[in-house]
């Protein structure tokens, strides 16, 4: 009797028994070797050590997001290629960077993190475009945040930033912040130092971008993008557990009275059609310039956080929807825009079990973030140097008022030879034959020291926060 003329239920059973096994096999041998590949990528990671640096530019800052650029060109020698024993043997992964702006009561202050050995990676990059820079280790500000929510004293909100399309599509940079005729500067950092610098005691605002260095094989992932924008085959390419599929379906043409009747014949060759330029619509051509430009420079692998983390008495939900607003800048119409990853990461929750499963985020969140984790969440999108020196980059003075941003008071120098080591200000002045300062000037020029109010009428504490990280 041939397999065709049993009965339904019997050829069901037949066709598990002899074939059943296969796809449990491959489904538990994917888990074991996912188990493996996360359990060895762990060990690595637990033998990094880690600093975090606080930056501090001059005072009357100048320079563009340009020179932020060419920084992160420089970062980009951090790539490292992994063979396949260091991949799958060891663990070893692609060392990441954490580039982060704090805010702590309105104090304001620009932070990079990185493994030790890049220290002098890292300020190499700093000191070449900004001479006058201090760099200084200071301690992590996240240790003074809960682990885990409810807490009894603050709440949060926050999430991942992911992108509207695919990575290939840019989003709006600095170079479209100028005025076309003008050349005057729009700096898009002045609508987020506004939002930090307007925090009140007890909130907090951190924003993190972890950059991971990214091969050149990037540019592939453009190409293909552009052959769908004008309407070329692209061809995939098949991981392993598609080809083991692929290979156990070529091992069934053996029973073709049984496969031919119940799939049939499905492959049919598609024709080939010339694609004529002049055919194609503005937003094609647009695309397609737009993704040829972004390729033609350094990519890194992102991902984006934002919490605002505050006393329950202080907590103010619109802080969100001012980030919100800060992010909305980067959209590019019909390319590219960053929106918030309401499905998965943002702390909201609606219909079930909405307390636990919002909890359950938060948790995951600060997790993820004081691990500067590249892997928990949403899966990194791809930024070229150009956009991503747009998302973090030194404000310019004339562009943004940043009266509570962390910057170096004045420039450094020896001090003059002529500086006695003892004695008070009035001997000084005695020496050279001008009027000596008196008791009650000092105490002007104390009171004059004082940090001026800062924009919106905002005035300075004397004092930063104690766990504010500033260099």
């Amino acid at each position: 009797m041939s397999l065709l003329e049993l009965p339904a239920d019997i050829l069901v059973a037949r066709i598990f028994l002899y074939f059943g096994w296969a796809p449990i096999s491959i489904f538990l041998l994917w888990s074991l070797w996912r188990l493996w590949i996360f359990y060895i990528q762990n060990n690595f990671a637990d033998k990094r050590e880690f600093i975090l640096l606080a930056i501090d530019i001059p005072q009357g800052n100048e320079q563009s997001p340009r020179a932020v650029e060419h920084m992160f060109a420089h970062l980009a020698g951090a790539h490292a290629t992994i063979n396949l024993i260091e991949k799958y043997w060891e663990g070893q992964t692609q060392d990441s960077f954490s580039f982060e702006v704090v805010s702590i009561d309105g104090y304001t202050q620009y932070l990079v993190r990185g493994e030790k050995k890049y220290r002098d990676l890292i300020e190499a990059m700093v000191y070449a475009q900004y001479p006058e820079a201090e760099i200084t280790e200071v301690d992590d500000y996240t240790a003074s945040a809960p682990d885990r929510f409810p807490d009894e004293n603050y709440d949060i909100w926050g999430g991942e930033w992911i992108l509207q399309k695919a990575s290939p599509y840019p989003i709006r940079t600095y170079l479209d912040f100028e005025h076309q005729f003008s050349g005057e500067f729009k700096d898009p950092n002045a609508a987020l130092i506004e939002l930090f610098s307007s925090l009140r005691r007890g909130e907090q605002c951190w924003y993190q971008i972890i950059v991971t260095p990214k091969g050149f094989e990037w540019e592939e992932e453009g190409y293909d993008e552009i052959s769908k924008v004008i309407g070329e085959k692209v061809g995939s390419e098949d991981n392993i557990f598609d080809k083991t599929i692929d290979l156990l379906m070529k091992g069934l043409t053996g029973f073709s009275e049984l496969i031919i009747p119940l799939w049939g014949e499905i492959e049919a060759e598609e024709e080939k059609r010339e694609v004529n330029m002049l055919n194609l619509r503005p937003v094609q051509k647009k695309s397609i310039e737009a993704i040829q430009q972004k390729i033609s420079k350094i990519g890194f692998d992102i991902k984006i956080r934002f919490i605002y983390l505050a006393a329950k008495e202080v907590f103010d939900k619109r802080r969100a929807n001012s980030f919100v607003g800060v992010m909305k800048q980067y959209t590019m119409s019909d390319l590219n825009s960053y929106k918030p990853d309401m499905d998965v990461t943002v702390t909201s929750a609606k219909y079930l079990w909405k307390s636990s499963r919002l909890s359950a985020r938060k948790n995951r969140l600060i997790r993820a973030y004081k691990k500067r984790s590249n892997w928990r969440g949403r899966l990194p999108g791809i930024l070229n140097i150009e956009e991503l020196a747009t998302l973090w980059h030194f404000p310019i003075e004339e562009a943004v008022k940043a009266p509570m941003l962390q910057k170096v008071p004045s420039r450094k120098s020896a001090a003059p030879s002529y500086l006695p080591v003892e004695g008070s200000t009035s001997d000084l002045a005695s020496e050279f034959g001008l009027p000596g300062i008196t008791d009650g000037d000092a105490e002007k020029e104390e009171i004059f020291s004082l940090p001026q109010a800062g924009q919106g009428g905002r005035v300075r504490q004397t004092e930063p926060p104690a766990n504010l990280p500033i260099g």
